[in-house]
């Protein structure tokens, strides 16, 4: 798909944007790109604009230093929407830390959001013992590169079975994981050691919601984001079998089964343009 290049207060940012209909944007997850979702977005763009941006620093978008927070992440969604003049809300769809964005979407931007889709992610913030780790592999990443990010996060990323089914799966993750910058890879995991808790939140998600999950997630287990379902009111469940964290990635079709069956429970109202906005 052809990657597009959009400046955002002078900063490059790298979108695919293929298909019609309703918006959907689809943030990945850390330290990935907007590969992560092209097996899912051809499958449904059939049905919906599918726009899958590469975050600040990430893919093909220009490298961040210092720290970038989980609201900054979400911002620069906004302002992506309104570069490319969608003023209509769109389902905002996020994986892992994609998933931490996708939530501070709706908490700073809510007009925007005509479904909220949870993949694979966590509501809660880091307690102070995983905050120090995140820390120390901010600096570590700085002083190293991202090699060990492959060797740790690999093994936790997929399900046994993509490994021994789908091993050109594993390796294009460990290629994108080489492939990111060092300041980039810093900035966000500094950003995501501060980000907000959103559990006491949750309750107040009262727009179409789907919270998907790999059956052999280790890393957001599906006891734990069952929590997540049964505090966001309404909201729909569905868990993939044989798949691990990168769910969507792993069984891109069942997985676009259930958007496509989330795109039928969006109401009317998703269609209609946005007002009253500069």
């Amino acid at each position: 798909m052809k990657i597009n290049i959009v400046n955002l207060r002078g900063r490059p940012l790298a979108y695919v944007d293929h298909g019609t209909g309703i918006p959907w944007l689809f943030v990945h997850g850390f330290p990935l790109s907007h590969r992560m979702w092209l097996p899912v977005i051809q499958q449904i763009s059939h049905r919906c604009r599918c726009i899958a941006p590469d975050l600040r620093g990430f893919g093909q978008s220009a490298t961040t230093a210092g720290k970038v927070t989980m609201a900054e992440f979400a911002d620069d969604l906004a302002e992506l929407l309104e570069e490319l003049g969608i003023r209509q809300p769109a389902v905002i769809c996020g994986l892992s830390m994609g998933g931490y964005i996708a939530f501070e979407f709706w908490f700073r931007h809510k007009e925007r959001v005509a479904g909220l889709v949870l993949c694979d992610t966590r509501a809660a913030s880091d307690n102070p013992e995983v905050v120090r780790t995140r820390q120390a592999t901010a600096q570590r990443v700085l002083e190293e590169g991202p090699g060990f990010l492959a060797e740790t996060m690999l093994p936790r990323l997929l399900a046994p079975q993509t490994f021994q089914q789908q091993p050109e799966i594993a390796q294009q993750l460990r290629e994108q994981i080489l492939e990111a910058n060092p300041e980039s890879a810093a900035a966000a995991t500094l950003g995501m050691a501060e980000r907000r808790d959103m559990r006491p939140l949750l309750g107040q998600i009262t727009c179409p919601s789907l919270v998907l999950v790999g059956s052999q997630d280790v890393i957001s287990p599906p006891s734990e984001m069952r929590d997540i379902v049964e505090a966001i009111p309404q909201a729909q469940w569905v868990e993939i079998a044989d798949a691990g964290h990168l769910a969507p990635l792993e069984k891109p079709e069942p997985a676009a089964d259930a958007f496509l069956n989330f795109l039928n429970r969006l109401p009317p109202a998703a269609t209609h343009e946005l007002t009253g906005l500069g």
